[in-house]
């Protein structure tokens, strides 16, 4: 998942502010985390960052929507089986933490210039064009 386009959807933080959510991209990953961390560091926004799944057929996408409702549906009952006063660590996802600590916690990243978000808007068009073939 980590090589494919990105996604970043802008929103509110709350639900005083009613606003559409703005999405851009596709990026690569690591500009995508850069972009979202530099918007959201200067305004009270949330920005979700996620995978683009480029499909190329409706099948394809029954496929994901599939494969996402069974992954739901077994965190689902995997939340449902730990103990009230149990250990929380299965609920994490092992995913997401790794992800969390490989971006680190340091200095805020430095957003990505024009050219390099051109330079990876290439890159994504040759994968993208690439899947398939």
């Amino acid at each position: 998942m980590l090589g494919l386009p990105w996604i970043i959807t802008f929103g509110p933080l709350g639900d005083a502010d009613e606003w559409e959510p703005v999405v851009c991209g596709p990026y690569e990953r690591p500009h995508a985390l850069a972009l979202a961390e530099a918007v959201v560091a200067e305004e009270q926004l949330m920005a979700v960052v996620e995978p683009l799944l480029p499909a190329l057929s409706a099948e394809e996408i029954r496929s994901e929507i599939a494969a996402a409702q069974i992954a739901a549906a077994d965190e689902a009952a995997q939340v449902d089986e730990v103990d009230l006063y149990g250990d929380f660590e299965d609920t994490i996802d092992e995913e997401l933490d790794a992800a969390a600590d490989e971006v680190g916690r340091g200095e805020p990243t430095v957003p990505p210039t024009e050219a390099e978000l051109r330079a990876g808007f290439r890159r994504i068009a040759e994968i993208l064009t690439a899947k398939g073939s």
